[in-house]
């Protein structure tokens, strides 16, 4: 049996022949017509239609209701259409949002709850504003992510909120803590000085225990009850016997902890004995000068006055000048925030108000106390950087959190440390000792 043509002869296929009434696998719009072929004329072929984006070839009267809404309900529009009925844009309406349709969840009694899950839900709008005014997403922030340093606000559960300062602390805690440490010290050392004594041993206990705990980050031991106990001695030997007797309390210590340390064996002896010599310098014997200064027959808590006064002066003008005008990194691979106009800040309030001070005090030209100052300011700017290098090399952020706002007691001692010795040989030359 010969075949037609299939583009020329005038008679059809056999299985397109009439006596055949097979259903099509798919609608014809000419056999079959449905919801889908609305808006057509009769005959039109179903793909033959241009692709004319922007256009629509349904009737104006249903313009809301879509090819795809067999319930008669409202329904997306399209914005335009391919040769396939691929690649077209849905536009929702004011009301075709697709939350707008979603009934409130019914938790079992057959009403209506405040705090249903989708009682919740709004309408989101094409235009990207929300019913309260505000701005949708930002639709230049990268898709799943909120805002950094903030949360999702909603039903209790506020917005949380950010106290710290601009330099990085917690002002109310810092400034808080800071008075009473002050008084801490201030008051033993004018109402009864000998209590002074026993303020430093204390503070020297907990700066050596600090120590002991950064140091075992390196996985090194640190014996602490020679230590303590050194430590004590050497301030008590500088209160009663002068400079010299600083120096052999630090010998002593440190003779006393490599004792000790030999009980446990020789191995990694040199790396404790080395953290436990740091320690010893670093903490009792640099904060002896503080058991010097109060020592001073006459004068003694007013040349511990004016050295923690230049000192706080210069932790306040470098924190000033730092978080306003600073710019130029002073060392950024030991401390990135500190900065040279914060350094020069430090000199310049430290400067002034100790050139005014041991005026007053001392009846010194304000010419040597401001030398004074600079000197001091200086000492506690590297006594700063010294901590911090320490703190780097331990992989530790504070030496301990015991104090809210400044984190270990060594962090608030790192500057003193460096300046009382400073300050002791200082005043030694500008204020001859009364005897």
């Amino acid at each position: 049996m010969s075949h037609l043509d299939p583009y020329g002869g005038a008679e059809a296929r056999g299985w397109e022949s009439p006596d055949r009434s097979a259903s099509l696998p798919w609608p014809d719009p000419d056999v079959e017509p449905g919801p889908w072929a609305r808006g057509r004329q009769p005959g039109t072929e179903l793909y033959a239609e241009p692709n004319t984006r922007g256009q629509t070839d349904r009737p104006a009267d249903r313009d809301r209701y879509g090819p795809f809404d067999e319930r008669g309900g409202p329904g997306p529009r399209e914005s335009g259409s391919s040769p396939h009925g691929r690649n077209r844009r849905l536009d929702f309406g004011p009301g075709d949002a697709p939350t707008a349709q979603i009934p409130p969840v019914r938790l079992g009694d057959g009403r209506d709850h405040d705090d249903a899950p989708t009682t919740q839900l709004a309408a989101v709008p094409a235009d990207g504003v929300w019913e309260s005014g505000a701005p949708g997403p930002d639709p230049q922030e990268p898709p799943g992510r909120g805002h950094r340093g903030r949360r999702r606000a909603g039903a209790g559960r506020p917005p949380n909120q950010q106290s710290a300062s601009r330099g990085g602390r917690n002002l109310p805690a810092a400034i808080s803590v800071g008075a009473a440490l002050g008084a801490a010290v201030l008051l033993p050392l004018f109402l009864y000085t000998p209590a002074f004594l026993l303020v430093l041993a204390a503070a020297f206990g907990v700066g050596i225990w600090e120590m002991s705990r950064a140091v075992r980050r390196q996985e090194a031991e640190v014996p602490l009850v020679p230590l303590i106990t050194g430590g004590v001695l050497t301030v008590t030997l500088a209160w009663f016997a002068g400079p010299d007797a600083l120096l052999l309390g630090l010998l002593v210590t440190v003779a006393g902890t490599l004792l000790w340390r030999l009980g446990d064996g020789t191995r990694n002896l040199r790396r404790d004995m080395t953290a436990a010599t740091m320690t010893a310098v670093y903490v009792p014997f640099l904060g002896g000068f503080a058991a010097l200064l109060a020592a001073s027959p006459g004068d003694g808590p007013l040349r511990v006055l004016v050295t923690l006064v230049a000192v706080v002066l210069s932790d306040t003008g470098g924190y000033a000048a730092g978080a306003n005008f600073g710019k130029r990194p002073m060392a950024p691979t030991i401390s990135p925030k500190k900065s040279w106009e914060g350094f020069a800040g430090s000199v310049g309030a430290a400067a002034l108000g100790s050139a005014l001070l041991l005026w007053l005090l001392f009846d010194v030209a304000p010419w040597w106390g401001a030398v004074f100052g600079m000197a001091v300011a200086g000492a506690a700017v590297l006594g700063d950087l010294a901590e911090s290098m320490i703190k780097r090399d331990l992989g530790v952020k504070d030496m301990s959190s015991l104090l809210p706002g400044h984190g270990g007691l060594m962090d608030r001692l790192d500057s003193v440390l460096f300046a009382v010795p400073t300050a002791y040989l200082l005043l030694v030359v500008f204020v001859p000792a009364v005897n």
